[in-house]
């Protein structure tokens, strides 16, 4: 087991050297970071653990150890927790106590208040503690983060997001906001740089489940810009986008296949009477960006290896989280009761 860090140290780890990686959880989410884990440059796999055992195959020669205790006892630096969400929190805490730099697949915990003390509970300790949001190293946000952040849009007025798809049977114990929404709003949150203020939602229950699977959320960030997030997982249709609008053009996020297109407000003056006479903007050219399309998670886990090492990263922060999650409780509120909410 690996003391906490004392005073002063940053909660790091020394720079170049290996992280000895533990993984809870070896099931959809779990065998992708095994793998991912295993490739990244400064990180070793040392021990794995799921009480169900080994489901995918991925543990190699590991031996499967049946809980977060026995995964301690290997002696870790960090660890990658992906287990049902409504255990997030008892698995974190007991991580935390063994001073173990931790990242919590999204969302950190089942409530705000779960997601609060987990928090808490990290920065008390100087640990490094971050959540899994995969979506922010995708090579298309990011790219669009950049160039939002250079101006290329000038103001922005509206991001609005499209995620919808066929039932993952993955899903066990939360629905459709939880699961998939809560990257939606993340990732609108990261890209404007502004917390959201009100949101609104509407769900629907459509495959016999305890939880929703269809939401529609409209909202507004505090900084002004209006929002909006269709979700679900009972279309045919698999479709991951993400637009944000500006007063120069608009930026269209495939996040499915990492393509990112600019199209920039019309300057050449139509001579069409009936088009002519609407003031607003018309369609200009139009720029499909060739990007590096390096693997989301591989980005993520090497983002989560630099903080360890102190070195500047863009990981989610455990309160990031916890905002998140709180917005995610307010569309649920939302839904529940007819209202818009104000966080």
């Amino acid at each position: 087991m690996r003391s906490a860090p004392g005073p002063g140290s940053a909660g790091v780890l020394p720079e170049g050297g290996t992280v000895r990686m533990g993984l809870i959880g070896l099931g959809s989410m779990g065998r992708h970071h095994a793998r991912v884990i295993r490739s990244v440059e400064g990180m070793e796999l040392v021990a794995v653990a799921d009480p169900v055992g080994d489901r995918h195959g991925v543990a190699g020669g590991l031996e499967v150890l049946p809980d977060v205790a026995s995964l301690i006892g290997a002696g870790l630096d960090a660890a990658m927790v992906a287990v049902p969400t409504y255990l997030h929190e008892e698995v974190a805490l007991a991580l935390c106590e063994a001073g173990v730099h931790t990242m919590v697949e999204k969302p950190i915990a089942a409530t705000v208040a779960s997601g609060q003390r987990v928090a808490d509970a990290f920065a008390a300790a100087g640990l490094v503690g971050a959540v899994g949001y995969v979506e922010r190293c995708n090579p298309a946000l990011l790219e669009m983060r950049r160039l939002i952040g250079a101006g290329e849009l000038g103001e922005i007025y509206q991001i609005t997001t499209s995620r919808q798809g066929p039932f993952p049977a993955r899903i066990a114990d939360v629905g459709v906001v939880k699961d998939l929404a809560t990257h939606d709003i993340d990732l609108t949150a990261w890209l404007a740089g502004s917390t959201y203020e009100r949101v609104a939602g509407e769900v629907t229950h459509r495959s016999g489940r305890q939880h929703e699977d269809m939401v529609v959320v409209t909202g507004q960030l505090a900084s002004g810009i209006i929002v909006s997030h269709t979700v679900n997982w009972l279309s045919p249709v698999k479709i991951r986008e993400t637009v944000a609008t500006g007063e120069k053009g608009a930026l269209i996020a495939n996040t499915l296949t990492g393509d990112l297109t600019l199209v920039k407000n019309g300057d050449v003056t139509t001579e069409w009477d009936r088009v002519s006479a609407f003031r607003g903007v018309s369609e200009g050219d139009s720029t499909r960006f060739a990007l590096a399309r390096r693997e989301p998670l591989l980005v993520e886990q090497e983002g989560f290896r630099d903080a360890l090492w102190g070195r500047p990263s863009e990981t989610v922060s455990m309160t990031e989280g916890v905002n998140t999650l709180r917005v995610v409780e307010a569309v649920l509120e939302s839904a529940a009761t007819g209202r818009t909410v104000t966080l």
